[in-house]
């Protein structure tokens, strides 16, 4: 798909969630920790694969007060399923614990320092897990909050001093990782960013890129000229005063490149010195932005995932899953 793209008048764009799974992938590969993943999956297997050891188990979670809940086994596919592993075994290590000392299981439980080391995991996995469902939404604009979601991620996997050595492993493999990753059609990202009103001062971005984003943003509106949007059909010529009027409301299409570039200039700062607010509220504010309208239209539509189409291939499962999609 990403080879079609290359001959198709179409950008390209990744699933972020995927990309942002991938990158959790090979950090945790990175920083050790498959070891103690890998005992807990054994540990799940012993469960899943025998309904009486199940129903063990059930019974101490009743015990010990807990409410009756399978063990979640992690799917590299699966979006966040390494976080339920997690947080199910923290939930259930007394159950757990009692349950296979009952058995004389050859399959031990974790041991505490073991078990210190999937809540450290909890901590740097759950901030992916907001993220990716932030990211995934279906009835809300997605797109632009990419830059700004990934901004938050660098910050929270800054390393700290009382971090172990294990957890620094992540957060720097996470961080070199996912910086790779962002950098897909980041044009696209910066410009999304700077249309959507909650995010315009782009305080995601560097100072010294913002600048260029909004020269990008002024370059689509030189070339989004009023000519190109189709006229109504009429049979009446409008008077010259009616004229006049629509020559205003169309931002001076009719002026010279000076007074063109000038309108556009004035339509950006108008833009900008409006307060933040949400895409409902920048939506009613259409028709005083007529400029930059439909540029938004095109940009804020583009999703930042496959969320949807994740379920269409789940009913079609003979078509293609790669993770990817095209907009125009």
């Amino acid at each position: 798909m990403v080879a079609a793209a290359r001959l198709l008048p179409f950008e390209h764009l990744p699933c972020m969630a995927h990309s942002l799974q991938r990158t959790v992938t090979v950090s945790l590969k990175d920083s050790g920790s498959e070891s103690v993943l890998a005992q807990c999956r054994k540990i799940v297997g012993h469960f899943k694969h025998s309904p009486s050891n199940a129903q063990e188990l059930n019974e101490q979670q009743v015990a010990h007060g807990l409410k009756q809940e399978s063990l979640a086994q992690d799917v590299a596919t699966r979006w966040n399923s390494t976080l339920e592993l997690v947080k199910r075994m923290q939930r259930n290590k007394s159950p757990l614990t009692t349950t296979l000392a009952q058995q004389k299981s050859k399959v031990a439980m974790l041991t505490d320092q073991e078990l210190a080391k999937l809540q450290k995991l909890e901590e740097l996995l759950e901030p992916c897990r907001y993220v990716t469902e932030l990211l995934g939404g279906e009835q809300y604009v997605s797109c632009s909050v990419v830059l700004p979601a990934l901004r938050h991620l660098f910050r929270v996997m800054e390393p700290s001093d009382d971090d172990p050595v294990y957890v620094l492993r992540f957060k720097k493999a996470f961080t070199t990782d996912l910086a790779q990753r962002k950098d897909t059609n980041l044009k696209w990202l910066k410009i999304t960013t700077a249309l959507d009103p909650r995010f315009k001062d782009l305080k995601c971005l560097p100072k010294d890129e913002r600048s260029e984003v909004w020269a990008s943003v002024r370059d689509l509106m030189m070339r989004e000229t009023p000519a190109q949007q189709p006229a109504a059909e009429t049979t009446e010529e409008p008077s010259p005063k009616k004229k006049r009027r629509m020559s205003i409301l169309l931002c001076s299409s009719d002026s010279d490149t000076d007074d063109e570039e000038e309108s556009i200039e004035h339509c950006l700062d108008c833009y900008k010195a409006e307060p933040k607010m949400d895409i409902e509220g920048g939506s009613k504010r259409e028709g005083a932005h007529a400029r930059l309208a439909p540029i938004a239209r095109k940009y804020l539509s583009t999703p930042a995932t496959t969320a949807l189409l994740e379920v269409v291939l789940t009913l079609r499962p003979h078509y293609s899953k790669e993770a990817s999609f095209f907009v125009p």
